[in-house]
Parts: structure tokens; sequence; C-alpha cells
């Protein structure tokens, strides 16, 4: 079986100019970079050029860098770039009192989260409660009902005795919680607590008061749970 032969291609060196051979070489020196097995490159890339100067070629193809020429990376690690470096930098007893005026207030607002969970906190427990007093309201007013009607009927004495017992004692049991009732014939008229149902005219009141309760107040602690229904005297 005949194997296939390598193919060489042929020698395109050729002489040398003699300002471009080397010391002691004679008018026979070859170009060795025109070797296409030694540079394959340079076999292609002279073709089409116009001039056969190997050594035109040579120049362009290799720039040269003069001994002089200044390093981009000699100035990163100067010794002169070190006092500007240690310059730059913060002084240190400056960034210490920056870093302890940085604890102070962070101390001070630690302390003043804490206070404000623990102001919610009790506010909370006061007013925990809100929801439960104000369904017994309907009741209280009941009893308020059941004793003005009630007193003028001489029959209803003894049960009118009871009603009065009832409602203390339930009174007494919602303002262990903060509830309080208001709201009383003679007061002053205030549209923060009070609600205008209509005037009445007494003359044993001043104009501007409240001439009678229809419906009495209740606050539970500062906050208002419900106003007071009254008619107001001219």
């Amino acid at each position: 079986m005949q194997r296939n032969k390598q193919h060489i291609p042929p020698d395109t060196r050729r002489p040398v100019p003699e300002d471009d051979r080397p010391a002691g070489a004679g008018p026979d020196f070859l170009d060795p970079w025109a070797d296409p097995l030694k540079n394959p490159l340079g076999h292609w890339a002279r073709e089409g050029e116009p001039s056969s100067d190997d050594s035109q070629w040579r120049h362009g193809l290799f720039e040269e860098i003069p001994h002089d020429a200044p390093n981009p990376d000699a100035g990163q690690n100067s010794p002169s770039a070190a006092p500007e470096a240690a310059a730059s930098q913060p002084d240190h007893e400056e960034l210490q009192a920056e870093l302890a005026d940085m604890r102070l207030r962070a101390a001070a607002e630690m302390e003043n989260f804490k206070k404000r969970l623990a102001r919610e906190h009790q506010e909370q427990l006061r007013y925990a409660a809100e929801n439960v007093l104000g369904d017994l309201l309907p009741t209280l007013d009941n009893l308020d009902l059941a004793l003005q009607y009630g007193a003028s009927h001489e029959a209803c004495r003894d049960m009118l005795q009871g009603v009065a017992m009832t409602r203390k004692l339930l009174l007494e049991a919602v303002g262990k919680h903060g509830l309080a009732p208001f709201g009383e014939e003679g007061e002053k008229f205030t549209p923060e607590h009070h609600e205008a149902v209509g005037f009445d005219k007494r003359t044993d009141l001043g104009a501007g008061t409240v001439a009678r309760v229809l419906q009495r107040g209740y606050k539970l602690g500062d906050r208002l749970l419900r106003p007071a229904k009254v008619m107001i005297n001219q």
C-alpha cells in the first residue's frame, strides 16, 4: 500500500542584502525567515509585497521599543507614592472620636426604642378591655332608663333599690378598668364630649349648659369611648 508523501514547499530563501547580513556572513547567506519550514508565516506574509527587501517586512512586523521609553506601571509602586497615601488616610484620633460618637448615638437610639416599647405595652394593657367595656354600655343605659322611668311609680320603689345597687356594683367593676361615666345636668356643653340633640329652656340653668341628659357618655382613661347625648339650655 503506497503512503501519501508529505508535501514540502519549495525553498524560497534568497540572499540577504549586504546591509542586513550578520557580522562575518558572506554573499551566499540565505534569509532564514524566508524558509517556510522554519517560519511558515514568512512564506505567505510577503505574498503581494511590492518590495523584496526582507528587512523592511521584518522591521514593519516587529516594532522596536526604545530603551528609554517610560514604564506606565512604574509610578504605582514608587517610594514617593507612600507619603501621599499616608497623608490621605484619616487621622487616627479623629476616627476614634467618630466611632465613639456613633456608639453613643446607637446606645441612645436603643434606649429610646426600649422606652417606646414599654409605653406602647402599657397603653395596650390599659385599653385592652375597650371592646368588652364598649359592649357593656347598653346594659348601663338600660339600668339608667329603669331608674329614670321607675321613679314615678310607687309600686316599683322596692325594685328600683335592687336596680340601683346592680348599677352601682357594675360601675365599680368597670371603673377598675378605667371606665368612667360623665354627663350631668348643669355642666358646660363641650362639643368634644357632648353630642347636641336639641335645645331646651330652663330658668334655673345658664345658657350654653346641659339642660337634660338623654344618654350618658363614657371615657376609658383619657380616651373618649362615647359622647353624651344632651339637650342644650338656651
